[in-house]
């Protein structure tokens, strides 16, 4: 949404469904579907005398003030940098990332101040609802908008994931696309030291045009007849950390990773089919064996997927004829289950059942909507 010289866009947080881990490598598939929790940026002038950059958030006490230097943005205020960038990370490299395709044409960096409130976290703690991704697609529309430019959803999606990837290339990215197109949908990951190897030699603009290999994202309908229920464990974890670990520990090539990676393709597309088709049934069991996986993955590599309040949340879905899984990379974070829509009771005892286990159902539906601004 445009006023004047003020733009206002939002993105939704994310669940994965099935798929994670595997979705890391290039080309393997995974489905993910955006929640009713969103981030909101809005972008304005900045009211101050020298080009510059200012940068606000409802999870930081006060804004922040920074310079433009050869394209990259440096706060201000230098004596505490590390605290300046803490939790602006993927804001300040939405905005740079962004800003480079007015360089290259040769226009000057911009001068704006930038707000972001944030509904996946609550008192500033997270859910593990993508709130990494959701506040990158929302900075990039925003700051887009601001700049006079049109990208296409691709686009933003694209300029989203560069600016993650500057942070850190071996996210999946399946945050972003979840953020930028809303919905229930099908997410194959590119290849991101590529992608970001070709922003940097031929630029942003060519980066936008030209084929990333194995990429493809597209909507899927949702589920007929089934609830998403949402359950959290009351402990933040760290995707970062979990993906960085498992690379650490020298699976890849391995056979148990080719295995995994095998069955977990196997199981995404079968998801993928089952939802084409309004195959509930079918869906559930695909649900059930991609936690089964996620705890081969766990119980080979020690990696912590499984907390004592996932596999409980698990166990609980399982026990009233659901099927459930941690969402995404697990240690802590949220778990998602899958009942009959239909059967009130089913899901009441679900709650229940969680609400003994420490885990706390959220009110959290899926959205159709996708990026918006």
């Amino acid at each position: 949404m445009t006023r004047g010289r003020t733009v206002v866009s939002r993105a939704p947080g994310k669940l994965f469904v099935v798929g994670e881990y595997a979705v890391v490598e290039p080309g393997n598939p995974a489905i993910l579907v955006a929640v009713d929790r969103h981030v909101t940026v809005t972008v304005t002038v900045t009211g101050l005398e020298e080009a510059g950059v200012v940068i606000s958030s409802d999870l930081r006490p006060h804004g922040t003030r920074w310079r433009w230097q050869d394209g990259r943005l440096s706060p201000c205020d230098t004596s505490d940098e590390q605290g300046a960038r803490s939790g602006l990370a993927h804001v300040v490299s939405a905005i740079e990332t962004v800003s480079a395709l007015p360089a290259e044409r040769g226009s000057s960096a911009p001068a704006l101040s930038v707000s972001v409130d944030s509904g996946l976290h609550e008192g500033g703690t997270k859910y593990g609802l993508g709130s990494s991704g959701a506040v990158t697609v929302a900075t990039v529309a925003a700051v887009a908008a601001f700049c006079g430019l049109t990208p296409t959803d691709e686009e933003r999606f694209r300029l989203a994931l560069l600016a993650t990837a500057e942070i850190d290339p071996k996210g999946s990215g399946g945050d972003v696309a979840a953020s930028t197109w809303g919905g229930w949908i099908s997410y194959r990951a590119p290849d991101r030291a590529a992608a970001l190897e070709l922003a940097r030699s031929r630029g942003v603009e060519e980066a936008l045009r030209v084929p990333w290999p194995g990429f493809a994202a597209r909507r899927l309908p949702a589920p007929e007849g089934l609830a998403l229920e949402v359950g959290w464990t009351g402990s933040p974890a760290s995707t970062t950390s979990l993906v960085s670990d498992l690379h650490r520990r020298n699976w890849r090539g391995t056979a148990a990773h080719l295995r995994f990676i095998r069955a977990t393709t196997d199981c995404v597309c079968a998801a993928i089919g089952a939802l084409e088709a309004g195959e509930s049934r079918e869906l559930l069991e695909q649900v059930r064996r991609a936690g089964r996986e996620l705890a081969r993955l766990d119980d080979e590599v020690a990696l912590g997927v499984f907390t004592p309040r996932l596999r409980a949340l698990c166990e609980a879905a399982e026990a009233v004829g659901g099927a459930a899984k941690p969402s995404g990379a697990g240690g802590g974070d949220c778990g998602i289950a899958l009942l009959d829509a239909g059967a009130p009771r089913q899901l009441a005892r679900l709650r229940e059942r969680w609400a003994s286990a420490g885990v706390v159902p959220l009110p959290i539906r899926p959205t159709a909507e996708g990026n918006e601004g």
